[in-house]
C-alpha cells in the first residue's frame, strides 16, 4: 500500500470542520487511520483545541513529513493565511483561506504529493459573498481537475454506506424542473462514469446498476408517466450494449428494502430525495459524500457546516472518518 497521506482540507473555519479534523485525529488509532493532514491555519486548530479541552499536539510540516510525526501529533501543512472568524459566525474574509485549502489540496495530489483528498464542509453563501464563482464544491474540483490535468471532467456525485451506494442523476433542482433535465445522454453518461469508477476504484469487475424510475410504480406502463419509456429504458438499453450490467427502470418505493438492495451495487436514481432519503435513513452519521469522474479520489462528510453547533463540542465526526476510511480504500487499489 502507498504511503503517500491523504489531504484533509479545512472547509469554513467558522463550521464544525476543525472540530472533526481534532475528533478524527484523536479517533485514529481505535479507527486505523491512515496517515492525513490538515491544510489549514494551525493557530485556529489551537485555539479549537483548546476551546473544546481536547488536548491534541499539533505540528506544522511539509506533505513529505507526515508520517514521520502522525502517531504523535496532527500534522498542519500551513496554507500561509490566519483565520477570524468565531465558530458559529461565519466570516466574508476567511474565504479566501477556505478555497485556498481546496485549490492546495488538489495541487499537492496532482503532484503526487497525496493521494486523495477528503473535504470538510464548506458554506457556498459565504463563499458566494467573497466573489466565489462555482455553483458548488464539486463544481470547483472539475474546475481545478481541468487546470491540473488539461482536459474536462463530469463530476458525479455518489453517497456511499456498507449498506447502499446512490447516485441523484439531478441534484439541487426543483423537482418541477427534473423531466425537462432528465435526459437518455444525461443518465447514459451518468452510468459510464459510475461503472467506470466503481470498477478502477472499488474493485467491481461488473458493477450492477440499478435504475430507479421516476413517476409512482415507474410509470405503471405509461399511466403515470412516459419518463421510464422514453427515457430511462432507452438509456439501459444503450448502457448494455457498452457492456455495462444495467438494469431498471425499477419502482422507486421497492428498491431500497434489505433483499432488493442485494440484487445491485448501486442505485442511480432521477431526482436527489430519492436517492438520498433512503441512505440517510440506513446510515445517516456513516455516509459519504464520493465525488466520481475526476482523475483523484475526493470524498467528503455527508452533511454541512453545522453553525448552530460549531464549537459546543457535539458535533459527531463520525461521517468525517468514514470519509478518510473509504478515501484510503479507494487509493489502496
Amino acid at each position: 500500500m502507498t504511503t503517500l497521506p491523504l489531504a484533509l482540507t479545512q472547509g469554513d473555519p467558522s463550521g464544525i470542520g476543525p472540530e472533526l479534523t481534532l475528533k478524527a485525529y484523536a479517533a485514529r488509532k481505535a479507527r486505523a487511520l491512515p496517515p492525513f493532514f490538515a491544510l489549514a491555519d494551525p493557530a485556529q486548530l489551537a485555539r479549537t483545541a483548546a476551546a473544546l479541552g481536547l488536548e491534541i499536539a499539533l505540528r506544522e510540516v511539509a506533505p513529505e513529513g507526515v508520517a514521520a510525526v502522525f502517531d504523535t501529533a496532527l500534522p498542519v501543512v500551513p496554507l500561509g493565511l490566519s483565520v477570524q472568524g468565531a465558530p458559529g459566525a461565519p466570516e466574508p474574509a476567511d474565504a479566501a483561506a477556505t478555497i485556498f485549502s481546496i485549490e492546495r489540496a488538489v495541487e499537492l495530489v496532482a503532484e503526487g504529493k497525496a493521494r486523495a483528498l477528503v473535504t470538510n464542509p464548506i458554506a457556498k453563501n459565504v463563499l458566494y459573498a467573497a466573489g466565489f464563482a462555482h455553483p458548488g464544491h464539486t463544481e470547483f474540483l472539475a474546475a481545478l481537475a481541468e487546470r491540473r490535468f488539461g482536459r474536462p471532467f463530469r463530476p458525479v456525485m455518489m453517497l456511499y454506506s456498507e449498506e447502499l451506494a446512490v447516485v441523484p442523476a439531478t441534484i439541487h433542482v426543483a423537482l418541477a424542473e427534473v423531466p425537462r433535465l432528465l435526459t437518455r445522454e444525461l443518465l447514459v453518461e451518468t452510468g459510464v462514469i459510475v461503472a467506470a469508477d466503481l470498477s478502477a476504484r472499488f474493485g467491481l469487475a461488473s458493477p450492477r446498476v440499478a435504475f430507479a424510475g421516476l413517476n409512482p410504480h415507474a410509470g405503471e406502463s405509461g399511466a403515470m408517466g412516459r419518463e421510464e419509456i422514453d427515457v430511462i429504458a432507452p438509456a439501459i438499453v444503450e448502457l448494455r450494449a457498452r457492456g455495462i450490467d444495467a438494469s431498471g427502470p425499477h419502482p422507486a418505493d421497492t428498491m431500497f428494502h434489505a433483499a432488493a438492495r442485494a440484487r445491485y451495487d448501486v442505485a442511480i436514481c432521477p431526482t436527489h430525495d430519492q436517492a438520498l432519503i433512503p441512505i440517510k435513513t440506513l446510515a445517516f452519521d456513516r455516509g459519504v459524500n464520493v465525488t466520481l469522474g475526476l482523475p483523484f479520489v475526493r470524498t467528503s462528510p455527508d452533511h454541512g457546516t453545522a453553525f448552530d453547533i460549531a464549537g459546543k463540542g457535539i458535533a459527531e465526526a463520525t461521517s468525517l472518518i468514514e470519509a478518510i476510511r473509504l478515501a484510503d480504500r479507494m487509493t489502496a487499489r
